[in-house]
């Protein structure tokens, strides 16, 4: 039997170059000259190639065989290398490596953009200055960056907050001095529970060119000692035109400024609810009686649990009552409803169980009736709330209101009387809105509106005699040609007249034929032919018509940019400081008002300088 010798096999071609010699094992034999040759030992301990790869060499040069050997012995030998071990990308040479270990110095640019993404975390998300001493984020810094060396809460305290404020104060003057020639504002002030600071706000809203609105947090400032309307005055410097609440001291500052100045229209609403219906014994008993039930189930799980139950027995909503806060209306309007809306559920639960207090019957429906002349308040406190709101919603809203008032529905029963308290006192703190040129010239120039709403024909003259002689005042500037108007919208009175929103669409009814025939010649082309095009639709927005319509309307295009920028409530102000109690708590209480105003200011801005930066 023959043995191929497998090191000179080219297993490729299936060539053997020789066999194992049968009579002795010591030997081969070459297959192409069939000569022997030895295998260097007569044991196989000694067998070696080193014989026949002589052979191969000596007697086999030319004819190919040893070509052939050759060839399988390179492919063999490529076969057993080991692939080359793949390098850590970025890591060519030892140079690299010691740079990927070393620590930024404090002033590379890369250490700059961290420290300065951590100081505006800390104002965005209220984050403490002792946030970098904690263990956690501390390793999460050094997962992600081991470069990086975390700065003391000082180093954040002291010179990142104080380089950001600056940073984006330099940002807002830029965009106010960007063309910005009108603005509004806003002030309100704010008192620490758990601190002894006061603050007073002043925030700015205008128009850019492109009617795209905007608002900026100018100050926050420390307001110590007594706030009257002297201390106030001092604070105010470069102020024209305020958006306030009804304090007195605020109307004192205002008038001792000598700055033109308007009421918040929710404070005013607030303050005729509270006067005229929630001071009325019945109703503030039937308020006391909720609260009582309400703070039962807040307080007590047993209490809840046991209410859930009965409400998937009797197969209603299980939502949680809301608790209602002395200085807003509305949550009182809000913890009235969601009573209502478990009267079933809480009259089973008190036949089970044990409440503080129940309303009876007749107090039930006094609270639903009630419910009913609250409605439109909340909804118009709700409309005037929104970023989108305007000066120029003032009269159309309080005349809606007004004639919603006067109506007489069923549900008047056992609340007319604070139904017509309501009333005066709405026609009261209101009465005067068609008097102050900012309110009408707003509502003339809001295309929703125009000189639709006013109550008399005489106050809609006079509108359109101001806003003409405002148009004279701007060198008198020539109308554009009139374009074809889009074809007014089929106007929605699926809400009837019992709603806010019913009480608009009849008002326009009304006023609409008379002023689209009504010709006035002491108002010039453009004037003429803005009034004389049908209103927008209430859910349209104002500021997209202006925006569409400059080019036709150049001159007004320019006051609607003026008084269209005015808010009607300060409601901006409100926010800030309930933001500011976010940044000064418990936990913060030593915290310096200088750097709470530097924090409170980053907070506001901050998104809208993102937003120039990606725009």
């Amino acid at each position: 039997m023959q043995h191929s010798v497998l090191t000179f096999k080219n297993r490729q071609h299936g060539v053997d170059f020789f066999k194992v010699s049968v009579d002795d094992k010591s030997l081969v034999i070459c297959n192409k000259c069939s000569k022997q040759v030895p295998r260097g030992g007569k044991s196989s301990t000694s067998f070696n190639t080193s014989n026949l790869i002589s052979h191969l060499k000596h007697s086999h040069r030319f004819d190919g065989v040893l070509k052939a050997y050759e060839d399988a012995r390179a492919a063999k030998d490529a076969s057993n290398l080991k692939p080359a071990a793949k390098k850590p990308p970025g890591l060519t040479h030892i140079g690299e490596a010691f740079e990927k270990s070393k620590k930024f110095a404090r002033n590379d640019p890369r250490a700059k953009a961290i420290e300065d993404l951590i100081m505006e975390m800390m104002a965005l998300d209220d984050q403490p200055f002792t946030l970098v001493e904690d263990r956690g984020f501390s390793r999460l810094i050094n997962h992600l960056e081991p470069r990086f060396t975390l700065p003391s809460r000082r180093y954040f305290s002291d010179v990142c907050l104080p380089a950001k404020y600056d940073a984006i104060a330099r940002c807002i003057h830029t965009l106010i001095d960007n063309n910005v020639k009108d603005m509004s504002f806003t002030m309100d002030i704010w008192t620490c529970d758990v601190s002894p600071v006061s603050m007073m706000s002043l925030t700015a809203q205008w128009l850019n060119t492109d009617f795209q609105l905007y608002r900026a947090v100018l100050q926050t400032q420390e307001l110590p000692g007594s706030h009257t309307g002297t201390m106030i005055h001092q604070t105010l410097e470069m102020v024209h035109v305020v958006l306030r609440d009804n304090a007195r001291n605020m109307e004192k500052a205002m008038k001792e400024c000598g700055v033109a100045n308007l009421g918040c229209m929710a404070h005013s609403l607030q303050l005729a609810v509270n006067e005229a219906v929630l001071s009325q014994r019945a109703v503030s008993d039937c308020v006391a009686i909720g609260r009582k039930i309400v703070g039962h189930f807040r307080q007590s799980q047993v209490a809840s649990s046991a209410l859930r139950k009965l409400q998937e027995r009797l197969q209603v909503p299980q939502t949680r009552f809301q608790q209602d806060i002395a200085t807003r209306w509305n949550s009182t309007f809000y913890m009235l409803k969601s009573l209502v809306a478990q009267k079933q559920a809480i009259a089973a639960y008190a036949v089970e169980h044990h409440l503080p207090a129940t309303l009876n019957a007749h107090q039930w429906t006094l609270v639903e009736n009630m419910l009913t002349i609250l409605d439109p308040c909340e909804q118009l406190t709700r409309n005037i709330s929104k970023a989108t709101a305007t000066a120029a919603d003032v009269i159309p809203s309080t005349q809606a209101l007004t004639r919603l008032l006067k109506q007489t529905v069923p549900t008047d029963h056992g609340v007319k009387t604070s139904k017509d308290t309501l009333l005066k006192a709405v026609q009261s703190r209101f009465g005067h809105v068609e008097e102050e040129p900012l309110y009408y010239l707003a509502t003339i120039l809001d295309p929703r509106y125009k000189d639709r709403y006013f109550t008399l024909a005489s106050k809609s003259n006079q509108a359109t005699d101001m806003l003409r002689e405002k148009l004279l005042e701007n060198d008198g500037a020539t109308a554009g040609t009139p374009q074809p108007e889009e074809p007014p919208e089929k106007r929605s009175r699926e809400d009837g007249n019992n709603s806010l929103l019913g009480m608009f669409e009849a008002i326009l009814e009304e006023n609409t034929e008379a002023a689209i025939h009504q010709e006035n010649g002491r108002v010039d082309a453009e004037l003429q032919s803005y009034l004389s095009e049908p209103t927008l639709h209430l859910s349209r927005c104002p500021l997209e018509y202006w925006r569409s319509n400059q080019s036709r309307f150049e001159c007004m295009a320019q006051l609607a940019r003026k008084y269209l920028s005015a808010p009607c409530t300060s409601v901006d102000s409100e926010r800030l400081f309930s933001a500011a109690g976010h940044v000064m708590t418990e936990e913060r209480n030593r915290l310096a008002c200088e750097k709470a105003e530097m924090l409170l200011f980053i907070k506001k801005n901050l998104p809208l300088i993102h937003q120039q930066v990606e725009g």
